[in-house]
């Protein structure tokens, strides 16, 4: 491939996954010149549609995260699973994501202002409104307006929703017992076809991979911004940013291929849209002696704030069939303890559609065959339920992606540092989805119970808040437009923008925000 830079380009944008993908075809569309830099290679059908036979639920990806290129430190009171996190490639994390969408509430842009905790955004809810409408027609969101806790909307979701599953009902009997609202969650998983997608057939491998093609990637959005005529580099690893004189603009992205050439695309404008810890790496490599601290950083805020989501969950077994394993998921949630609780971490309930042991991991490991074999798998298989939930983690300074310069990645540069730790605050928040699911489970007689509480708690792979959002350049990286304070032509797409990060998945609030960003950068065009 040819992965020499594009002459006269508009705009330069690092990084193919949603951010980048949308902000590419929408800025493709209105004709600007656009080339996209993606570190991660294209993982054409021939080869995917090779590597999909052989997936199985359970036993990872195809998506060639780990090794030196992608080498990484952690540290802090937690340690952070980074490459378990994130997919380098075209169409970025999308290519193994779940799929949940749905829009963060009102109370998520006032935080400080209602309670006095996190920080408030520059922009508000209605603000954001019409490009959440937006975003969900972009990604081809199933969904009903059933959630009577949810922000208000204008308009209905461009897809039905998807039925609640079979577990979902028997979830049903024990939540109207204990006066709890189940309700449908959006999903960017086709329940019809649409945008030249198959509707869902049920496969049950939405994470890694989604054999039917039924689940939204950024892998559409990047063929439609090449189709309107953008320019997309895959293997082209951007190791600094290069700006002029005055320190006023970036001039430059210089990005090495497979081959060890180095190359420097210029452009008018600049996006990084690489996600939010590629995004403060690359910032931190481009210092120099008008920006000591990393590109964009006078603020010193590029790369803290890090936050993510934390895992709660529960479950166990019945005696009775719960056919796990069919559809996405999750296809019911639970937002009625989201908004002024206490503590005042956000969180939202999730009844999963894939408890219990997988068959094939079962016949995998098991010391028989043919009819014990069988039996054992008839005995283990769909009869478990579980419930999950996601908690907000609030905004902290001492959360943060910096620089390991003791360790190095296979070109020669410092790999990013995760310094994260849970706060007491969010461990309360844990124990109070626990005490909700434990009701739950007891009204439905469920035995042989596991729970993951504020002691086993992960992270949900939400990475959120490095380059906040901010009016005040002295306390944020980018304005309530995403553009850098410190430079007139860099503008910063994703979630890393986030000053805080609610309890809802992000990438619609990711889609929502690379919208707007790229009717920003069209009127800078012209």
């Amino acid at each position: 491939m040819d992965r020499t830079p594009v002459s006269d380009a508009d705009v330069c944008i690092v990084g193919a996954g949603p951010a980048g993908g949308i902000v590419a075809h929408r800025l493709a569309e209105s004709g600007a010149s656009v080339v996209v830099l993606e570190a991660g290679p294209r993982f054409d059908g021939d080869r995917r549609e090779q590597l999909e036979r052989h997936i199985r639920p359970g036993l990872g990806g195809p998506w060639e995260m780990g090794g030196p290129r992608d080498a990484f430190s952690s540290s802090g009171e937690s340690f952070y699973p980074l490459n378990a996190a994130r997919v380098k490639g075209v169409g970025g994390t999308t290519l193994h994501w779940q799929g949940m969408v749905m829009r963060l509430h009102e109370r998520d842009f006032e935080l400080d202002a209602r309670h006095g905790v996190g920080a408030d955004w520059p922009i508000g809810y209605d603000d954001l409104r019409p490009y959440y409408a937006a975003a969900e027609r972009e990604l081809g969101v199933a969904g009903a307006a059933d959630n009577p806790y949810a922000p208000p909307r204008d308009e209905p979701y461009p897809l039905p929703a998807f039925r609640p599953s079979h577990s979902d009902s028997i979830f049903a009997e024990a939540c109207e017992r204990l006066g709890i609202d189940m309700h449908s969650v959006g999903n960017a998983r086709n329940s019809e076809p649409y945008d030249g997608r198959s509707p869902c057939v049920g496969y049950g491998t939405c994470k890694p991979v989604c054999p039917s093609g039924a689940k939204y990637t950024a892998e559409s959005h990047v063929e439609k911004a090449e189709a309107a005529g953008a320019r997309v580099i895959d293997r082209a690893r951007v190791r600094r940013l290069e700006h002029d004189a005055a320190g006023e603009r970036v001039v430059a992205a210089a990005y090495t291929t497979p081959d060890g050439e180095t190359h420097r695309q210029t452009a008018t404008q600049f996006v990084l849209a690489c996600g939010g810890v590629e995004n403060v790496r690359l910032l931190l490599l481009s210092d120099s002696d008008r920006y000591p601290d990393g590109l964009a950083n006078s603020s010193g805020a590029v790369g803290r704030y890090f936050m993510d989501h934390l895992f709660a969950g529960a479950g166990g077994r019945l005696d009775r069939p719960t056919r796990q394993n069919h559809v996405g998921f999750n296809t019911s949630e639970c937002h009625q303890f989201y908004d002024d609780a206490d503590p005042v971490n956000g969180l939202k309930l999730e009844f999963l559609n894939y408890a219990g042991p997988s068959p094939v991991i079962d016949a995998l490991h098991a010391d028989t065959w043919g009819d014990d074999l069988r039996d054992q798998l008839d005995e283990r298989y769909g009869t478990h339920v579980s419930m999950g939930a996601l908690v907000e983690q609030l905004p902290r300074e001492d959360n943060y992606v910096g620089l390991d310069p003791e360790t190095t990645d296979d070109l020669g540069d410092p790999v990013p540092e995760i310094h994260w730790s849970v706060g007491e605050r969010t461990r309360a928040a844990l124990s109070r989805a626990n005490e909700i699911q434990t009701r739950v489970l007891d009204e439905l007689g469920v035995e042989d119970r596991w729970t993951v509480g504020s002691d086993e708690t992960g992270p949900a792979y939400h990475h959120m808040g490095t380059t906040r959002m901010g009016d005040d350049p002295e306390s944020s990286v980018v304005d309530a437009d995403c553009r850098a304070h410190d430079l007139g032509n860099l503008w910063i797409s994703g979630s890393s923008v986030f000053p805080t990060g609610g309890a809802m998945n992000p990438t619609l609030t990711i889609a929502a925000l690379s919208v707007r960003l790229a009717e920003s950068l069209r009127a800078e065009l012209g």
